[in-house]
């Protein structure tokens, strides 16, 4: 009951700032209770394909899913992730709470930047034209493999670099970058989670009660996005990433 009750107040914030939260999940598991570090990583990816189903759904009645470019990329990354999965049993947990912990860190910086400096992307991505034909098959190739490979070895669902590869590579509007995100987010958390499984290291009772806190959390969290101050929302996004890196960087895990 303790693990739903935290997962359930993890929700809250999570549902609160619209992330999926892999990491800071992962953190808590293996340091707060003591959960295997390959187990936590399974068990968050396993954990994203039902969070992320509402987020999809909810975003594709909005219009704000491109569909051809979601599940194009969604291909590659759950490739991508499959194979950073197999990668990550290969490594010593030690070296993966490290690895791990500065993929958070990077996220938060990227979050940071998309939140607070988002005329910095847009003056990048200024000028690019989407691509087409052979040139939009690979730039869905780029950013799904490099993306699925780094959620899948490091278990962080790496929403905040398909983000930035949608606002860049393929100049979409803000709206249609966060919902497409979320389509290619499932994919990668789906076929991460089974490379896991096949590893040995998801742990389905473990999973049920991180689903069940995290879902009920989420769907209460989501009603105040709109109903406290932008500051809040934004400072409670970037922290989230920080708090997962520094609970990994001076916890124990296992």
């Amino acid at each position: 009951m303790s693990i739903i009750l935290v997962m359930f107040i993890m929700g809250l914030m999570l549902g609160f700032v619209g992330a999926g939260g892999a990491g800071v999940v992962i953190a808590v598991l293996s340091v707060v209770f003591g959960i295997p570090l390959h187990t936590a990583l399974g068990t968050s990816l396993g954990a994203m394909v039902f969070t992320t189903v509402s987020g999809t759904y909810s975003h594709y009645r909005e219009n704000n899913v491109v569909v051809k470019c979601g599940v194009a990329v969604g291909i590659f990354g759950a490739v991508g992730a499959f194979g950073g999965a197999k990668f990550a049993g290969l490594l010593p947990a030690g070296d993966l709470k490290w690895l791990t912990a500065g993929m958070l860190f990077v996220s938060a910086i990227l979050l940071a930047i998309r939140v607070y400096f988002p005329e910095w992307i847009y003056s990048f991505a200024k000028g690019v034209s989407s691509p087409a034909g052979a040139k939009f098959w690979g730039a869905a190739g780029g950013v799904g493999i490099v993306s699925g490979i780094m959620s899948g070895t490091f278990g962080i669902g790496g929403m905040p670099f398909i983000l930035i590869g949608l606002l860049t590579v393929f100049n979409m509007p803000v709206h249609q970058a966060a919902g497409t995100t979320m389509l290619i987010s499932l994919p990668i958390a789906l076929f991460g989670g089974i490379g896991y499984l096949i590893n040995g290291h998801l742990d389905f009772s473990l999973l049920t009660k991180v689903v069940a806190g995290l879902m009920t959390g989420t769907y209460i969290g989501a009603k105040f996005t709109r109903r406290l101050p932008p500051v809040i929302l934004k400072t409670t996004m970037v922290a989230i990433p920080v708090i997962g890196g520094l609970l990994l960087l001076f916890g124990t895990v296992r």
